[in-house]
């Protein structure tokens, strides 16, 4: 049996929206029982893409966080659910039964992710399935992975280890959306930081001649741990460091030619300090 899993790529991401119109293609005036009743065409977000928008001009960064069902291994929703109206398949996939779940608007508070819609119309909860009707028929992926035009999501099973997404889990690099909720979703997300972390950046010059700064050592210490970051001004003497909490950071540029200079940041949202500029020593 194998374990279906998801990995969401947010540095791949750009927003184009392709993953919620294939799913709302696949289940909209579509019935697929038993595993799901058609999704109304207003206001379902099986597949809902949040956004957000750190910094400041000239300096700005936008993440796409596209959001399904997380199916998760201590789902939530399984318990608040009368007459097994919802269960977990041996695979991973949780489904909502749309038959056993009528009138049971409870559901819908239980899921600490949003995810899961109340079709008026049919008294039922709703949401996303993995598209399960199509992987018991032999498909591979979801409508939504194979509508990605970037391949920032990607399906596969948990147990193989030439699957993308075992790949992807053993490495470390994809982690859960909100750990400390305790449900252990199936579904994992690749530059989380660029959507719940912060960043600082700006631009450094060379006064003399007043031209970008390139090859500038720049440093970032977090005050209280003294943990240091290092990188190095671009063509256009800019830097950034991302993936950052809260909290007292100094900052330090180096170059053999000029003086050194050092700023306190007190970092509480992403921030473009702007132009630094070093004098010729």
């Amino acid at each position: 049996m194998v374990r279906w899993a998801l990995v969401v790529d947010i540095t791949k991401c750009n927003g184009c929206y392709n993953c919620f119109l294939a799913c709302k293609d696949e289940f909209w005036d579509n019935d697929h029982l038993p595993y799901s009743s058609a999704q109304p065409r207003h206001g379902h977000y099986w597949m809902n893409i949040l956004s957000k928008e750190r910094g400041q001009y000239p300096h700005v960064r936008v993440a796409y966080l596209p959001l399904p069902c997380m199916h998760c291994d201590n789902a939530p929703c399984i318990e608040a659910a009368k007459d097994g109206a919802i269960y977990k398949r041996p695979d991973g996939i949780v489904i909502i039964d749309p038959v056993k779940a009528f009138n049971q608007k409870q559901i819908l508070n239980s899921c600490p992710y949003n995810v899961i819609f109340w079709n008026e119309e049919k008294k039922i909860p709703q949401k996303c399935t993995f598209c399960a009707h199509l992987l018991d028929n032999g498909w591979k992926e979801p409508r939504c992975v194979q509508a990605c035009p970037t391949k920032a999501l990607i399906f596969g099973d948990l147990d193989d280890p030439k699957s993308e997404v075992y790949k992807a889990v053993i490495s470390g690099k994809a982690e859960r959306l909100k750990p400390e909720l305790g449900a252990n979703p199936r579904v994992y997300y690749i530059g989380l930081y660029k959507y719940n972390k912060l960043f600082v950046a700006g631009s450094v010059v060379f006064k003399d001649v007043d031209e970008c700064a390139e090859k500038v050592k720049v440093m970032l210490q977090e005050r209280e741990s003294g943990k240091t970051f290092t990188t190095f001004t671009n063509v256009f003497g800019d830097f950034e460091f991302d993936g950052l909490d809260p909290g007292n950071y100094s900052l330090s540029f180096e170059h053999p030619q000029y003086r050194a200079e050092k700023l306190e940041v007190k970092l509480e949202r992403s921030t473009y300090i702007g132009y630094v500029f070093l004098e010729k020593t």
